[in-house]
């Protein structure tokens, strides 16, 4: 199952993932805004394709051998203490195949993202009203459908007559989102000046 073994597929799936909210903030703020958000997500992908190279077998190149060492810090596939038993020119195949994992699938996750803009402009529109994604509005987004409230929402100021019924509220809204104008950054558009 899942917890034992993986695909490549599923892996490099993973990785591309794990990339998304860089990739969102380097398109929608530009690639000179992007914040130290991602750097966990970063360590996680890099050491996952690094695993998939050394580890797992998944590198065309290498073949499916056992480079990695038990313990050790790690920039990309070279030990800061190498293994003796592994060449120069092994270490620098391990990091240009780690590379090309991170990039092909960093790439992948940038087209993804950018042929999909509506859904995430709609995301983000339903964060600001609702504060919180449920699978049901998750389902609406990927339909393109109008997202529908979260389960047990209620509209800010709609009366209940019957008391607290102990139904959950809806949270008090953000300032609601303005009307964007064509030439204002996404932050200006969101109140951030």
């Amino acid at each position: 199952g899942d917890a034992i073994s993986a695909s490549r597929q599923k892996l490099e799936s993973q990785i591309s993932t794990l990339y998304g909210g860089r990739l969102a903030e380097e398109i929608i703020y530009g690639p000179e805004h992007v914040s130290t958000g991602a750097s966990n997500d970063i360590k996680v992908a890099t050491n996952l394709a690094r695993n998939m190279v050394t580890q797992w077998g998944f590198s065309e190149k290498l073949g499916p051998l056992l480079y990695a060492e038990e313990e050790g810090e790690v920039f990309l596939g070279r030990s800061v203490a190498k293994a003796k038993h592994m060449s120069d020119e092994t270490a620098r195949i391990i990091d240009q195949e780690v590379k090309a994992l991170i990039e092909r699938n960093y790439n992948r996750a940038r087209q993804l993202l950018t042929d999909n803009m509506d859904i995430l402009h709609a995301m983000k529109d339903a964060l600001m009203k609702y504060e919180t994604i449920d699978a049901p509005q998750i389902d609406d987004l990927m339909a393109r459908r109008d997202v529908r409230p979260p389960a047990g929402w209620e509209e800010p100021g709609a009366s209940n007559n019957s008391g607290d019924n102990g139904s959950p509220k809806a949270p008090r809204p953000v300032d609601e989102p303005r009307t964007p104008n064509p030439g204002n950054t996404m932050s200006e558009q969101l109140g951030d000046k």
